[in-house]
Protein backbone atom coordinates (compact mmCIF):
# COMPACT_ATOMS: atom_id res chain seq x y z
CA UNK A 1 0.00 0.00 0.00
CA UNK A 2 1.17 3.41 -0.67
CA UNK A 3 1.66 5.65 1.96
CA UNK A 4 -1.17 7.86 0.57
CA UNK A 5 -3.39 5.14 0.66
CA UNK A 6 -2.79 4.40 4.46
CA UNK A 7 -3.36 7.53 5.28
CA UNK A 8 -6.07 8.60 3.28
CA UNK A 9 -7.68 5.03 5.24
CA UNK A 10 -6.86 6.61 8.39
CA UNK A 11 -9.08 10.16 7.53
CA UNK A 12 -11.53 7.65 6.45
CA UNK A 13 -11.60 5.54 8.88
CA UNK A 14 -13.21 8.51 11.40
CA UNK A 15 -14.73 10.69 9.10
CA UNK A 16 -17.61 10.32 6.76
CA UNK A 17 -16.21 13.57 5.05
CA UNK A 18 -17.82 16.94 5.59
CA UNK A 19 -21.25 17.06 6.20
CA UNK A 20 -21.23 15.62 9.84
CA UNK A 21 -20.06 17.81 13.02
CA UNK A 22 -16.11 16.50 14.00
CA UNK A 23 -15.67 14.43 16.92
CA UNK A 24 -12.49 14.44 19.44
CA UNK A 25 -11.39 11.33 17.50
CA UNK A 26 -11.03 13.71 14.12
CA UNK A 27 -9.42 16.07 15.66
CA UNK A 28 -6.52 13.73 16.93
CA UNK A 29 -6.15 11.88 13.41
CA UNK A 30 -7.06 14.93 11.14
CA UNK A 31 -3.80 17.17 11.11
CA UNK A 32 -3.98 20.90 11.66
CA UNK A 33 -3.05 23.18 9.09
CA UNK A 34 -1.21 26.44 8.79
CA UNK A 35 -1.05 27.76 4.95
CA UNK A 36 1.79 30.43 5.48
CA UNK A 37 2.06 32.71 2.79
CA UNK A 38 4.80 36.15 2.40
CA UNK A 39 4.40 39.02 -0.02
CA UNK A 40 6.70 39.98 -2.78
CA UNK A 41 9.48 37.79 -1.95
CA UNK A 42 11.97 36.04 -4.08
CA UNK A 43 12.45 32.70 -5.40
CA UNK A 44 15.99 32.59 -4.06
CA UNK A 45 15.78 35.63 -0.76
CA UNK A 46 15.58 32.64 2.48
CA UNK A 47 18.55 30.64 3.29
CA UNK A 48 17.24 27.34 2.30
CA UNK A 49 16.63 28.09 -1.04
CA UNK A 50 20.04 30.12 -1.55
CA UNK A 51 19.93 33.06 0.36
CA UNK A 52 22.17 35.10 2.57
CA UNK A 53 19.29 36.24 4.93
CA UNK A 54 18.82 34.57 7.82
CA UNK A 55 15.91 32.57 8.21
CA UNK A 56 16.38 29.43 10.63
CA UNK A 57 13.29 28.92 11.15
CA UNK A 58 12.11 28.39 7.66
CA UNK A 59 15.36 26.48 7.28
CA UNK A 60 14.37 24.09 9.96
CA UNK A 61 11.01 23.30 8.35
CA UNK A 62 13.09 22.73 4.80
CA UNK A 63 15.26 20.44 7.11
CA UNK A 64 12.66 18.71 8.37
CA UNK A 65 10.32 18.66 5.49
CA UNK A 66 9.79 18.93 1.38
CA UNK A 67 10.63 21.50 -0.63
CA UNK A 68 9.75 22.46 -4.32
CA UNK A 69 11.61 23.69 -7.23
CA UNK A 70 8.80 23.95 -9.86
CA UNK A 71 6.00 25.17 -7.94
CA UNK A 72 3.78 28.43 -9.46
CA UNK A 73 1.79 31.16 -8.67
CA UNK A 74 0.11 33.92 -10.91
CA UNK A 75 2.81 36.65 -10.73
CA UNK A 76 0.78 39.49 -8.64
CA UNK A 77 -0.83 39.63 -5.04
CA UNK A 78 -4.33 39.00 -6.17
CA UNK A 79 -4.94 36.79 -8.60
CA UNK A 80 -2.72 34.05 -6.48
CA UNK A 81 -4.88 34.98 -3.48
CA UNK A 82 -8.24 34.18 -5.14
CA UNK A 83 -6.46 30.98 -7.11
CA UNK A 84 -5.00 29.85 -3.81
CA UNK A 85 -8.24 30.59 -1.72
CA UNK A 86 -10.78 28.78 -4.71
CA UNK A 87 -8.64 26.11 -6.47
CA UNK A 88 -9.41 27.40 -9.44
CA UNK A 89 -7.89 30.12 -11.87
CA UNK A 90 -8.85 34.16 -11.69
CA UNK A 91 -11.83 34.56 -13.37
CA UNK A 92 -11.80 38.15 -15.65
CA UNK A 93 -15.09 38.47 -17.02
CA UNK A 94 -16.46 40.46 -13.32
CA UNK A 95 -15.38 43.14 -11.19
CA UNK A 96 -14.52 40.57 -8.33
CA UNK A 97 -11.96 38.07 -8.31
CA UNK A 98 -13.72 36.57 -5.43
CA UNK A 99 -17.25 35.73 -6.58
CA UNK A 100 -20.23 33.37 -5.26
CA UNK A 101 -20.38 30.85 -7.74
CA UNK A 102 -16.20 30.21 -6.10
CA UNK A 103 -15.70 28.27 -2.60
CA UNK A 104 -13.08 29.49 -0.19
CA UNK A 105 -11.37 26.88 1.88
CA UNK A 106 -12.56 28.80 4.63
CA UNK A 107 -15.91 27.59 3.52
CA UNK A 108 -14.84 24.50 2.42
CA UNK A 109 -12.82 23.08 5.14
CA UNK A 110 -15.75 24.76 7.50
CA UNK A 111 -17.45 22.00 5.74
CA UNK A 112 -15.03 19.27 6.75
CA UNK A 113 -15.30 20.33 10.35
CA UNK A 114 -12.61 22.90 10.58
CA UNK A 115 -12.45 25.69 12.65
CA UNK A 116 -10.62 28.60 10.81
CA UNK A 117 -9.01 31.59 10.67
CA UNK A 118 -7.22 34.46 8.49
CA UNK A 119 -4.34 36.34 9.54
CA UNK A 120 -3.26 38.99 7.99
CA UNK A 121 -3.50 40.39 4.25
CA UNK A 122 -6.37 39.46 2.04
CA UNK A 123 -6.62 41.93 -0.73
CA UNK A 124 -9.71 40.61 -2.28
CA UNK A 125 -12.24 42.65 -1.42
CA UNK A 126 -14.34 44.24 2.21
CA UNK A 127 -18.49 43.70 1.01
CA UNK A 128 -20.45 41.03 2.00
CA UNK A 129 -19.55 39.01 -0.66
CA UNK A 130 -16.15 39.03 -0.33
CA UNK A 131 -14.82 39.45 3.21
CA UNK A 132 -13.02 37.06 5.23
CA UNK A 133 -15.01 37.03 7.66
CA UNK A 134 -18.55 36.39 5.57
CA UNK A 135 -16.47 33.67 3.27
CA UNK A 136 -15.86 30.95 5.42
CA UNK A 137 -13.30 32.58 8.31
CA UNK A 138 -14.42 32.24 11.80
CA UNK A 139 -11.61 34.32 13.20
CA UNK A 140 -10.24 37.44 11.02
CA UNK A 141 -8.03 40.38 11.88
CA UNK A 142 -5.36 42.19 9.55
CA UNK A 143 -5.22 43.97 6.56
CA UNK A 144 -8.14 44.28 4.00
CA UNK A 145 -6.20 45.99 0.71
CA UNK A 146 -2.63 45.42 -0.49
CA UNK A 147 -0.10 46.99 1.49
CA UNK A 148 0.16 49.28 4.19
CA UNK A 149 2.50 51.29 6.53
CA UNK A 150 4.14 48.24 8.58
CA UNK A 151 4.36 50.34 11.85
CA UNK A 152 0.78 52.64 11.59
CA UNK A 153 -1.55 51.57 9.09
CA UNK A 154 -3.70 54.35 9.27
CA UNK A 155 -1.18 56.69 7.71
CA UNK A 156 -2.72 57.11 4.02
CA UNK A 157 0.02 56.28 1.32
CA UNK A 158 2.26 59.18 -0.09
CA UNK A 159 0.77 61.68 -2.86
CA UNK A 160 2.64 59.59 -5.74
CA UNK A 161 0.37 56.14 -4.10
CA UNK A 162 -2.63 58.65 -4.57
CA UNK A 163 -3.29 59.52 -0.75
CA UNK A 164 -4.86 55.86 -0.22
CA UNK A 165 -6.15 55.07 3.55
CA UNK A 166 -6.05 51.09 3.77
CA UNK A 167 -8.40 49.41 5.28
CA UNK A 168 -7.34 47.22 8.44
CA UNK A 169 -10.05 44.60 10.24
CA UNK A 170 -10.66 42.67 12.76
CA UNK A 171 -13.74 40.51 12.12
CA UNK A 172 -16.60 42.45 10.59
CA UNK A 173 -14.91 45.52 12.16
CA UNK A 174 -12.53 48.10 10.68
CA UNK A 175 -9.83 49.06 12.74
CA UNK A 176 -8.06 52.66 12.55
CA UNK A 177 -5.94 53.10 15.29
CA UNK A 178 -2.77 51.39 16.35
CA UNK A 179 -0.35 51.32 19.39
CA UNK A 180 3.12 52.52 19.28
CA UNK A 181 4.70 49.00 18.95
CA UNK A 182 2.62 47.95 16.43
CA UNK A 183 4.39 46.41 13.97
CA UNK A 184 2.35 44.64 11.13
CA UNK A 185 4.20 41.29 10.71
CA UNK A 186 4.34 40.69 14.95
CA UNK A 187 0.43 41.75 15.31
CA UNK A 188 -0.16 39.12 12.25
CA UNK A 189 1.54 36.45 14.50
CA UNK A 190 -0.03 37.13 17.24
CA UNK A 191 -3.56 36.97 16.09
CA UNK A 192 -2.47 33.38 14.59
CA UNK A 193 -1.18 32.50 17.88
CA UNK A 194 -4.34 33.32 19.90
CA UNK A 195 -5.79 31.48 17.32
CA UNK A 196 -4.01 28.01 17.86
CA UNK A 197 -4.32 28.61 21.39
CA UNK A 198 -7.85 28.82 21.63
CA UNK A 199 -9.22 26.08 18.51
CA UNK A 200 -5.86 24.00 20.21
CA UNK A 201 -8.53 23.77 23.57
CA UNK A 202 -11.41 22.12 21.58
CA UNK A 203 -12.00 18.65 20.17
CA UNK A 204 -11.90 19.63 16.51
CA UNK A 205 -9.14 20.74 13.76
CA UNK A 206 -7.94 23.79 12.45
CA UNK A 207 -6.80 25.97 9.28
CA UNK A 208 -5.17 29.28 9.67
CA UNK A 209 -3.96 30.69 6.93
CA UNK A 210 -1.51 33.41 7.94
CA UNK A 211 -0.77 35.77 5.13
CA UNK A 212 2.00 38.08 6.20
CA UNK A 213 2.61 41.83 3.99
CA UNK A 214 6.02 41.48 4.76
CA UNK A 215 8.16 41.90 2.52
CA UNK A 216 6.64 44.34 0.32
CA UNK A 217 6.93 47.79 -0.24
CA UNK A 218 7.09 50.20 1.74
CA UNK A 219 10.52 49.15 2.91
CA UNK A 220 9.98 49.33 6.83
CA UNK A 221 11.37 47.22 9.65
CA UNK A 222 12.92 47.52 13.10
CA UNK A 223 16.61 49.21 13.75
CA UNK A 224 17.67 46.06 15.50
CA UNK A 225 16.86 43.80 12.34
CA UNK A 226 18.01 46.10 9.86
CA UNK A 227 21.68 46.45 12.11
CA UNK A 228 22.22 42.91 11.31
CA UNK A 229 22.26 43.34 7.52
CA UNK A 230 23.69 47.05 7.20
CA UNK A 231 27.10 47.26 5.01
CA UNK A 232 26.31 43.82 3.88
CA UNK A 233 25.27 44.04 0.90
CA UNK A 234 27.65 47.30 -0.07
CA UNK A 235 30.35 44.36 0.62
CA UNK A 236 28.84 41.50 -1.72
CA UNK A 237 28.96 44.12 -4.67
CA UNK A 238 26.19 44.39 -5.31
CA UNK A 239 23.31 42.78 -7.55
CA UNK A 240 25.08 40.99 -10.46
CA UNK A 241 27.27 39.27 -7.36
CA UNK A 242 24.46 38.68 -5.31
CA UNK A 243 22.85 36.71 -8.12
CA UNK A 244 26.20 34.56 -8.37
CA UNK A 245 26.83 33.85 -4.85
CA UNK A 246 22.68 32.67 -4.77
CA UNK A 247 23.27 30.42 -8.01
CA UNK A 248 26.55 28.98 -6.34
CA UNK A 249 24.20 27.90 -3.19
CA UNK A 250 21.71 26.46 -5.39
CA UNK A 251 24.22 24.27 -6.90
CA UNK A 252 25.92 23.45 -3.57
CA UNK A 253 22.44 22.53 -1.73
CA UNK A 254 21.17 20.37 -5.08
CA UNK A 255 18.17 23.21 -5.99
CA UNK A 256 19.77 23.77 -9.49
CA UNK A 257 20.64 20.98 -12.02
CA UNK A 258 22.56 20.44 -14.54
CA UNK A 259 19.88 22.21 -17.18
CA UNK A 260 20.01 25.31 -15.11
CA UNK A 261 21.78 28.13 -15.92
CA UNK A 262 22.06 31.27 -14.81
CA UNK A 263 19.59 33.87 -17.20
CA UNK A 264 21.21 36.70 -18.45
CA UNK A 265 21.15 40.69 -16.91
CA UNK A 266 17.53 41.80 -17.26
CA UNK A 267 17.18 45.21 -19.12
CA UNK A 268 15.93 46.95 -16.48
CA UNK A 269 18.68 46.88 -13.75
CA UNK A 270 21.06 49.39 -13.86
CA UNK A 271 24.78 50.06 -13.45
CA UNK A 272 25.64 49.17 -9.89
CA UNK A 273 29.36 50.86 -10.31
CA UNK A 274 27.07 54.23 -10.86
CA UNK A 275 24.72 53.73 -8.53
CA UNK A 276 24.73 54.80 -5.26
CA UNK A 277 25.88 52.16 -3.14
CA UNK A 278 25.01 53.27 0.61
CA UNK A 279 21.25 54.17 -0.66
CA UNK A 280 21.52 50.80 -2.16
CA UNK A 281 22.54 48.88 0.76
CA UNK A 282 19.77 50.18 2.92
CA UNK A 283 17.45 49.34 0.92
CA UNK A 284 18.19 45.62 0.46
CA UNK A 285 19.14 46.08 4.42
CA UNK A 286 15.84 46.70 5.46
CA UNK A 287 14.06 44.33 2.72
CA UNK A 288 16.42 41.81 4.37
CA UNK A 289 15.39 42.79 8.15
CA UNK A 290 11.55 42.38 7.07
CA UNK A 291 12.05 38.38 5.98
CA UNK A 292 14.08 37.80 8.90
CA UNK A 293 11.54 39.57 10.98
CA UNK A 294 9.11 37.31 9.72
CA UNK A 295 11.13 34.41 10.31
CA UNK A 296 11.43 34.92 13.95
CA UNK A 297 7.96 35.24 14.10
CA UNK A 298 6.97 31.94 12.15
CA UNK A 299 9.09 30.36 14.74
CA UNK A 300 6.94 32.00 17.46
CA UNK A 301 4.00 30.12 15.51
CA UNK A 302 5.84 26.85 15.88
CA UNK A 303 6.71 27.14 19.71
CA UNK A 304 2.99 27.89 20.02
CA UNK A 305 2.08 24.44 17.64
CA UNK A 306 4.59 23.00 20.35
CA UNK A 307 3.31 24.23 23.57
CA UNK A 308 -0.18 23.48 22.46
CA UNK A 309 0.76 19.96 22.07
CA UNK A 310 -0.35 19.93 18.53
CA UNK A 311 2.70 20.27 16.46
CA UNK A 312 3.21 16.21 15.90
CA UNK A 313 -0.08 16.59 13.89
CA UNK A 314 0.15 20.12 12.16
CA UNK A 315 0.68 20.75 8.48
CA UNK A 316 2.74 23.73 8.02
CA UNK A 317 2.93 25.00 4.13
CA UNK A 318 5.49 28.30 3.34
CA UNK A 319 5.75 30.04 -0.05
CA UNK A 320 5.17 33.28 -1.57
CA UNK A 321 2.27 35.40 -3.44
CA UNK A 322 4.72 36.28 -6.57
CA UNK A 323 8.60 36.82 -7.55
CA UNK A 324 10.51 39.63 -6.45
CA UNK A 325 9.05 43.14 -6.88
CA UNK A 326 10.77 45.55 -9.74
CA UNK A 327 8.33 48.17 -8.76
CA UNK A 328 9.93 51.89 -7.79
CA UNK A 329 7.14 53.68 -6.24
CA UNK A 330 8.44 57.29 -5.96
CA UNK A 331 11.71 56.63 -7.59
CA UNK A 332 15.24 55.94 -6.37
CA UNK A 333 16.22 59.36 -4.45
CA UNK A 334 18.23 58.65 -1.34
CA UNK A 335 15.98 61.10 0.14
CA UNK A 336 12.94 58.44 0.37
CA UNK A 337 14.70 56.56 3.37
CA UNK A 338 14.31 53.06 4.01
CA UNK A 339 13.54 51.54 7.14
CA UNK A 340 11.34 54.74 9.15
CA UNK A 341 7.48 54.94 8.82
CA UNK A 342 7.80 58.21 7.38
CA UNK A 343 9.20 57.55 4.34
CA UNK A 344 7.80 54.73 1.12
CA UNK A 345 10.57 52.79 -0.13
CA UNK A 346 10.97 50.23 -1.98
CA UNK A 347 14.18 48.03 -3.03
CA UNK A 348 13.52 48.93 -7.15
CA UNK A 349 14.30 46.41 -10.31
CA UNK A 350 17.84 45.78 -10.14
CA UNK A 351 17.40 44.39 -6.59
CA UNK A 352 13.36 43.46 -7.39
CA UNK A 353 14.98 41.10 -10.26
CA UNK A 354 17.76 39.47 -8.46
CA UNK A 355 15.97 38.40 -5.77
CA UNK A 356 14.77 35.87 -8.51
CA UNK A 357 18.29 34.51 -9.36
CA UNK A 358 18.72 32.00 -10.97
CA UNK A 359 15.27 32.91 -13.09
CA UNK A 360 14.31 35.42 -15.56
CA UNK A 361 12.39 38.37 -14.32
CA UNK A 362 10.18 39.51 -11.89
CA UNK A 363 6.80 39.93 -9.90
CA UNK A 364 4.11 40.78 -12.91
CA UNK A 365 6.09 38.58 -15.49
CA UNK A 366 4.88 34.99 -16.52
CA UNK A 367 8.74 34.31 -17.04
CA UNK A 368 9.71 31.67 -14.42
CA UNK A 369 10.89 34.51 -12.48
CA UNK A 370 7.36 36.19 -11.59
CA UNK A 371 5.42 32.78 -11.37
CA UNK A 372 7.68 30.90 -9.35
CA UNK A 373 7.62 30.71 -5.27
CA UNK A 374 9.87 29.18 -2.85
CA UNK A 375 7.34 25.81 -1.46
CA UNK A 376 8.31 24.63 1.84
CA UNK A 377 6.05 21.85 2.93
CA UNK A 378 6.28 20.35 6.43
CA UNK A 379 4.88 17.10 8.59
CA UNK A 380 6.35 15.24 11.09
CA UNK A 381 6.32 11.51 10.02
CA UNK A 382 4.72 11.30 6.91
CA UNK A 383 6.90 14.25 4.59
CA UNK A 384 10.45 12.66 4.53
CA UNK A 385 13.15 14.84 6.00
CA UNK A 386 15.12 17.26 4.00
CA UNK A 387 13.45 16.03 0.95
CA UNK A 388 13.37 17.96 -2.78
CA UNK A 389 10.26 17.42 -5.41
CA UNK A 390 10.98 18.35 -8.73
CA UNK A 391 7.28 18.11 -9.96
CA UNK A 392 5.54 21.00 -10.98
CA UNK A 393 2.20 22.07 -9.03
CA UNK A 394 0.56 25.39 -9.14
CA UNK A 395 -1.34 27.30 -5.79
CA UNK A 396 -4.27 25.83 -7.54
CA UNK A 397 -3.28 22.95 -6.34
CA UNK A 398 -3.50 23.73 -2.73
CA UNK A 399 -7.70 23.23 -2.18
CA UNK A 400 -8.01 20.07 -3.60
CA UNK A 401 -4.53 19.15 -1.36
CA UNK A 402 -5.88 20.35 1.80
CA UNK A 403 -9.20 18.79 1.63
CA UNK A 404 -8.04 15.81 0.74
CA UNK A 405 -5.73 16.04 3.65
CA UNK A 406 -9.25 17.02 5.60
CA UNK A 407 -10.72 13.88 4.51
CA UNK A 408 -13.26 16.98 3.20
CA UNK A 409 -14.96 17.30 -0.37
CA UNK A 410 -15.35 19.89 -2.62
CA UNK A 411 -18.68 21.04 -3.17
CA UNK A 412 -20.98 21.02 -5.98
CA UNK A 413 -23.05 23.64 -4.46
CA UNK A 414 -22.87 26.23 -2.05
CA UNK A 415 -25.71 28.71 -0.40
CA UNK A 416 -27.67 28.38 -3.24
CA UNK A 417 -24.79 28.90 -5.89
CA UNK A 418 -23.76 26.02 -8.58
CA UNK A 419 -19.75 26.24 -7.69
CA UNK A 420 -17.28 26.30 -10.51
CA UNK A 421 -15.35 22.89 -10.56
CA UNK A 422 -12.14 22.66 -9.00
CA UNK A 423 -8.95 22.95 -11.08
CA UNK A 424 -6.28 22.06 -9.22
CA UNK A 425 -5.36 18.34 -8.80
CA UNK A 426 -3.97 17.37 -5.02
CA UNK A 427 -0.72 17.49 -4.38
CA UNK A 428 -0.65 14.59 -1.41
CA UNK A 429 1.05 12.11 -3.56
CA UNK A 430 3.91 14.71 -4.05
CA UNK A 431 3.82 15.01 -0.39
CA UNK A 432 4.01 11.36 0.18
CA UNK A 433 7.35 11.09 -2.02
CA UNK A 434 5.49 9.57 -5.00
CA UNK A 435 5.08 10.52 -8.27
CA UNK A 436 1.77 12.86 -9.21
CA UNK A 437 0.38 12.56 -12.75
CA UNK A 438 1.29 16.33 -13.75
CA UNK A 439 -1.27 18.79 -15.10
CA UNK A 440 -1.86 18.62 -18.76
CA UNK A 441 -1.28 22.52 -19.28
CA UNK A 442 -0.46 25.60 -16.84
CA UNK A 443 -1.39 29.03 -18.14
CA UNK A 444 -0.69 32.50 -16.62
CA UNK A 445 -1.28 36.16 -17.31
CA UNK A 446 -0.58 39.50 -15.99
CA UNK A 447 -0.84 42.82 -17.40
CA UNK A 448 -0.14 41.19 -20.48
CA UNK A 449 2.64 39.38 -19.85
CA UNK A 450 0.99 35.44 -20.67
CA UNK A 451 2.45 32.28 -20.29
CA UNK A 452 1.28 28.50 -20.78
CA UNK A 453 3.40 25.81 -20.14
CA UNK A 454 2.79 21.82 -21.30
CA UNK A 455 5.18 19.17 -20.01
CA UNK A 456 8.32 20.79 -20.61
CA UNK A 457 7.56 22.98 -23.09
CA UNK A 458 6.70 26.93 -22.00
CA UNK A 459 5.23 29.51 -24.18
CA UNK A 460 5.85 33.18 -22.94
CA UNK A 461 4.29 36.38 -24.15
CA UNK A 462 6.20 39.19 -23.06
CA UNK A 463 4.70 42.04 -21.75
CA UNK A 464 4.22 45.04 -24.70
CA UNK A 465 5.59 41.66 -26.78
CA UNK A 466 4.49 41.20 -30.39
CA UNK A 467 5.49 37.20 -30.25
CA UNK A 468 5.35 33.49 -28.65
CA UNK A 469 8.64 32.94 -27.25
CA UNK A 470 9.36 28.80 -26.77
CA UNK A 471 11.50 27.10 -23.93
CA UNK A 472 12.62 23.51 -23.38
CA UNK A 473 12.44 24.05 -19.88
CA UNK A 474 13.69 20.13 -19.29
CA UNK A 475 17.07 21.46 -21.28
CA UNK A 476 16.69 25.12 -20.44
CA UNK A 477 15.42 25.62 -16.63
CA UNK A 478 16.28 29.36 -16.66
CA UNK A 479 14.56 30.32 -19.84
CA UNK A 480 17.76 31.49 -21.86
CA UNK A 481 17.34 29.92 -25.24
CA UNK A 482 14.13 30.94 -27.48
CA UNK A 483 12.92 27.87 -29.44
CA UNK A 484 10.34 29.77 -31.29
CA UNK A 485 11.91 29.98 -34.61
CA UNK A 486 12.96 26.69 -34.23
CA UNK A 487 9.60 25.54 -33.33
CA UNK A 488 6.62 27.21 -35.32
CA UNK A 489 4.00 24.67 -35.42
CA UNK A 490 4.33 23.58 -32.14
CA UNK A 491 4.96 27.39 -30.63
CA UNK A 492 1.48 28.36 -32.58
CA UNK A 493 -0.13 25.20 -31.09
CA UNK A 494 0.76 26.08 -27.33
CA UNK A 495 0.06 30.25 -28.31
CA UNK A 496 -3.36 29.02 -29.54
CA UNK A 497 -3.89 26.72 -26.06
CA UNK A 498 -3.46 29.56 -24.49
CA UNK A 499 -6.33 31.58 -26.22
CA UNK A 500 -8.23 28.93 -25.60
CA UNK A 501 -7.65 29.19 -21.75
CA UNK A 502 -8.10 33.01 -21.83
CA UNK A 503 -11.36 32.99 -23.51
CA UNK A 504 -12.80 29.68 -20.57
CA UNK A 505 -11.26 32.00 -17.73
CA UNK A 506 -13.44 35.38 -18.98
CA UNK A 507 -10.01 37.43 -19.67
CA UNK A 508 -10.70 39.88 -22.70
CA UNK A 509 -8.01 40.10 -24.99
CA UNK A 510 -6.95 42.81 -28.12
CA UNK A 511 -6.05 40.15 -30.31
CA UNK A 512 -2.19 40.71 -30.46
CA UNK A 513 -0.94 37.50 -28.77
CA UNK A 514 -2.21 35.93 -32.56
CA UNK A 515 0.28 37.49 -34.34
CA UNK A 516 2.89 35.58 -35.58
Amino acid sequence: MTKRLIYLLAVWSVAAVCVRPASANDAEQRPNIVLIMCDDMGWSDIGCYGGEVETPNLNRLAAEGMRFTQFYNNAKCTTTRASILTGVYPRRDQRDLLRTDMVTLGEAMKLAGYQTALSGKWHLGSQKTTHPYHRGFDEFYGLLDGCCNFFDPSIPDPPYKNNKVRKFGQNDQLITSFPEDFYTTDAFTEHAIDCVKKFSSTDRPFLIHLNYTAPHYPLHAKPEDIAKYRGKYRDIGGWLNLRKQRWQRHREMGLATESWQLSEMDEHAYDWDSANHDHEDARMAVYAAMIDAMDQNIGRLLETLESEGVADNTVVLFLSDNGGCAEEPGGRSPEIVPGPKDFYASVGPAWGWAQNAPFKKHKSSAYEGGVLTPCIAWWPGRIQAGSITRQPAHIIDMMPTLLEIAGGQYPTTYQGHEILPVEGKSMLPILMGETREPHPQLAWEWSGSRALREGDWKVVWPKKGKAWELYNLANDRCETTDLAAAEPELTQRLGNAWEAWAKHTGLKIKGDSKRK
